[in-house]
């Protein structure tokens, strides 16, 4: 029995899909076309969670998602870091030498640059790389291949001929497990925690930099500073941030202390465990 909907960006089948299925078996995982209307699902209530990526360890920082955050009016209660790996599909019968084009987004279709080349294939831009196993399956073409994960391949059935063909086997995108919750239920005190927060510095000189004094003295380690613009003003001024330990340790009760001195906008975004993967990283 289904315990709740969880909201993610793309097609069935894509990276993001799998995530939910891996990190929350016993949920519906649903599809939208855009990161504004998965955080939608959320806030509405017709999803209970959210599986959001934000960055990914070759292709950087996902775009748009950290501007979406700060206003989202929700929290973040988890990270996941997940694997990334890349199959070639065709569909059933076909064989490996008869494909002479492959499809999937620009991004997978880099990373599997070393494998399109090796086999000569043509490439063909397509907006998702689950969109790309769909389309393939509705209209089948012998000649024609799809590079997604492979639950598309389960999906849409459709055959594997080359697994994990990823250029770089480390490939992995860090996720973040978002709830419509004003007051999510605090981690264990066992688990080691990650805050994440933004901010906006007052307009004084070596105002960031004074903020930040508090983490360095209070020995607080900061994993992330990313700073915006806002309204297309060519400022600097509001970042996003993330540390570990959680608001309630006196050092970073300290830290946050000073930065709110030199801030005029605060705000904590969550306080989730660290991914055990972060050990690895």
């Amino acid at each position: 029995m289904s315990k709740g909907r969880i909201a993610f960006q793309g097609e069935l089948g894509a990276n993001s899909h799998e995530a939910c299925v891996a990190a929350f078996p016993d949920m519906t995982p649903v599809a939208h076309p855009t990161f504004e209307e998965a955080f939608e699902a959320i806030k509405t209530g017709d999803c209970q969670l959210g599986m959001i990526p934000v960055e990914n360890s070759i292709a950087g920082r996902v775009a748009d998602v950290h501007h979406l955050l700060p206003n989202s009016g929700l929290k973040i209660i988890g990270e996941r870091f997940k694997p990334i790996h890349f199959q070639l599909m065709v569909n059933p019968g076909v064989k490996l030498e008869a494909v002479k084009t492959v499809a999937s987004m620009p991004i997978a279709l880099a990373q599997c640059r070393k494998t399109i080349r090796r086999l000569k294939l043509k490439t063909e831009q397509v907006g998702d790389t689950a969109l790309s196993a769909k389309l393939l399956s509705e209209h089948p073409d012998p000649a024609k291949a799809a590079i997604a994960p492979a639950l598309a391949a389960e999906l849409y059935g459709l055959e594997i001929v080359a697994r994990d063909i990823e250029d770089t086997h480390n490939n992995t995108t860090r996720f973040l497990v978002m709830t419509a919750d004003k007051a999510p239920a605090p981690p264990p005190f066992t688990s080691p925690c990650v805050t994440s927060f933004v901010f906006r510095v007052r307009n004084l000189p070596a105002a960031l930099y004074k903020a930040m004094g508090g983490f360095a003295t209070n020995g607080v380690n900061m994993t992330k500073l990313e700073s915006y613009m806002e309204n297309g003003a060519f400022t600097a001024t509001f970042f996003y941030s993330e540390v570990d330990g959680r608001p309630e340790d006196r050092n970073l009760a300290l830290a946050f202390e000073e930065l709110q001195f030199f801030s005029e906008q605060f705000e904590i975004l969550g306080v989730y465990p660290a991914d055990p993967f972060r050990s690895h990283i």
